[in-house]
């Protein structure tokens, strides 16, 4: 798996990530997550959702649990997704490379209103 794709993290990737932080998911699991997690200002739609945990599985990143049935959504058996340690470990760095951006924004003032 070359580097190049994951680094800069996407921001899909990384809400993806932040989504399977407490609890496995299914795909459409991730989606609802995703939409909760950013006020619905990020909806992913199923070729970003499935290409990025592609990207995430190949890196090791998040792995497949296995099939179960989701009651909620039928009797229909869906895959689950969880992180991994090496998951786990970069939506923390992600979360705190961005933080750092954040502290650098608010020393400049470029923010305003409720973010400041």
């Amino acid at each position: 798996m070359p580097k190049r794709k994951l680094n800069p993290l996407p921001s899909a990737a990384f809400q993806i990530l932040l989504a399977l932080v407490d609890e496995d998911l299914h795909g459409y699991g991730i989606m609802r997550q995703v939409a909760d997690q950013t006020d619905g200002r990020m909806r992913l739609g199923p070729g970003t959702l499935y290409s990025s945990i592609q990207t995430l599985l190949e890196a090791r990143l998040i792995e497949e649990v296995g099939q179960r049935v989701d009651t909620k959504l039928g009797q229909q058996r869906r895959r689950y997704y969880r992180l991994t340690a090496a998951g786990r470990k970069l939506v923390r760095l992600e979360a705190e490379r961005l933080a750092d951006l954040l502290r650098v924004a608010r020393a400049k003032k470029v923010l305003r209103g409720a973010h400041v």
